[in-house]
């Protein structure tokens, strides 16, 4: 016999408590802001009350009968007068919300425990504010913080998270390392295991700390808003750019601001390299670039050097022209898109001479993502093979123009075996995971403007387009859908993203049937329509 379906309230029944919850809320929150001053207004009668009965307990049983008369004389000759009863109504009324007003006593200073770590804090940045001579420095030992410190917030635990200093004009704010000293010094007197933002004001001589709160780490892959040509790296701090995307952070929507790289002809950073340690999240980057790269319709290359198989999924699929993890198949796979980006150039410039666009094949995006390439090219060398990196020359130097866009994710302990051309084309950076300020200003090119903090999830890190400035980041989270070990959810919203299989040969390319295309020389010539 067929079961029945639950109900819809039992199979719903976690996401309709939680929205009735949230209503009630609501709806609380309402009824106390509308009813606010009748709470007033009844807690001053309750205290009146009180008042009353206490002072009626006080009073000596023989006084209480002259007490009950007066008291009665006073009500009949409040009803005889004019008004009477509703002035003396409005009188109460008025009593009872002076007597029931909020008396909590507003905060004017600091706490005896918030001053004492103010004061600790500015005993500590003596020795580097201030010199011998000064005839009146503003930082002295035994001297008065509130004139250095002109703002300051805590948390409920009674640790800094905001703080305006003042410096004097001859301290060396220009010097790189003698801010990185200031920062260290109040990373560490303010607490450690949070990120610091250091703004500093040259001009004006002042310095403000404030703690960033956390990126969100719950929105998962899902179709940005985005126009192609634009993808998605991940999300920063709202104050880092001018646009924020709407997305899904598990079922609650909302807008959060986005690093979007531009690729394309027109790009200034045609080309991104993401550096990082284990299990960072590098590879979940390459992950979510290459599903918002299929589905603006551009070709996709893969080459797996670490050969862990987390890009499986992606074999196959539509748009994917390979997928490989070996070092004969890399070197093959490495070849053709050098040949077919020559290819590219070639046929769009015969296009251009007789004044005609550029064939349709050549304006298809075509990605090259490599993660770990110095393993396989560490291989190649061993097997005494050719290195698979010297193949990357062509798409890098001339790939803009082609549209062909590299993208390489390598591990900090194997930088030194990428070439020069990588270095020099690659000008978006991308850091993830733990890393030191110095290792993060190599790859960047810029020091981060946080403290980086020695615990951070996956897929958390710093990222540079160019010239532009340092951003904090967070990539969306895209594991592999194959990984029984991630969140179900994550992995249900990659493999609604994945594009359908092909019928047939699951691949376009692979090592063993990949071929150069055809002699550059013998391209055919660009038929001219007569006029």
């Amino acid at each position: 016999m067929a079961r029945r379906p639950l109900p819809r309230i039992l199979s719903s029944g976690t996401m309709s408590l939680a929205r009735g919850r949230d209503l009630a809320r609501t709806a609380a929150d309402s009824a106390t802001d509308v009813l606010h001053p009748l709470l007033v207004i009844g807690r001053g009668l309750r205290i009146l009350a009180a008042a009353g009965r206490r002072r009626w307990s006080q009073t000596p049983k023989d006084k209480r009968g002259p007490a009950l008369f007066l008291a009665a004389a006073c009500v009949l000759v409040v009803a005889l007068v004019p008004y009477g009863p509703l002035l003396a109504l409005i009188t109460l009324m008025a009593a009872a919300a002076w007597h029931g007003r909020d008396r909590t006593p507003a905060k004017t200073g600091p706490s005896d425990a918030e001053t004492e770590r103010l004061g600790s804090l500015y005993e500590a940045l003596v020795p580097y504010f201030s010199i011998p001579e000064d005839p009146n420095p503003l930082f002295a030992h035994g001297g008065d913080w509130d004139k250095a410190f002109s703002g300051y917030e805590f948390d409920e635990g009674g640790r800094i998270t905001r703080l305006h200093i003042r410096y004097p004009a001859y301290f060396t704010d220009g010097e790189a390392a003698s801010r990185a000293r200031i920062e260290a010094l109040l990373h560490a007197k303010s607490g450690r295991g949070r990120e610091y933002l250091f703004d500093w004001d040259e001009e004006g001589n002042q310095l403000d700390l404030r703690v960033l709160a956390a990126l969100p780490t719950g929105i998962a892959a899902q179709p940005f808003v985005t126009s192609p040509g634009e993808t998605v790296l991940g999300f920063t701090d709202a104050g880092g750019v001018q646009r924020t995307l709407p997305v899904l952070e598990g079922d609650e929507p909302r807008d959060v601001p986005p690093v979007i790289w531009r690729t394309g002809p027109r790009s200034a950073e045609p080309h991104l390299l993401a550096v990082g340690q284990p299990g960072s999240g590098t590879s979940t980057l390459l992950r979510s670039v290459a599903l918002q790269a299929l589905r603006h319709g551009g070709d996709v290359l893969i080459v797996d050097g670490g050969g862990s198989g987390e890009y499986s999924c992606l074999s196959g699929r539509a748009g994917v022209l390979a997928v490989e993890c070996g070092p004969t198949g890399a070197q093959a796979t490495l070849e053709w898109a050098a040949q077919e980006t020559e290819r590219r150039l070639i046929a769009t410039h015969r296009a251009r001479e007789v004044g005609r666009p550029a064939p349709e094949d050549t304006r298809r995006p075509l990605w090259i993502l490599l993660d770990q390439p110095s393993v396989l090219a560490h291989l190649a060398v061993a097997e005494g093979g050719p290195d698979p990196l010297a193949q990357l020359q062509v798409p890098l130097r001339h790939g803009r123009p082609a549209h062909v866009t590299v993208v390489v994710a390598e591990q900090f302990g194997h930088l030194e075996l990428l070439n020069d051309a990588v270095w020099q084309h690659t000008r978006a950076r991308v850091v993830l995971g733990p890393a030191a300020v110095q290792q993060v200003a190599d790859v960047l090119g810029l020091p981060p403007h946080t403290t980086p903090t020695a615990q951070v999830p996956p897929g958390r890190g710093y990222a540079r387009l160019g010239t532009g400035p340092v951003h904090r980041l967070q990539v969306p989270a895209t594991p592999d859908p194959y990984d029984e070990a991630t969140h179900p959810a994550y992995r249900q919203a990659v493999l609604e993203l994945l594009p359908e299989r092909q019928p047939g040969p699951n691949r376009l390319l692979s090592a063993r049937s990949l071929r150069a295309p055809a002699a550059l020389d013998a391209q055919p010539e660009v038929a001219v329509e007569a006029p």
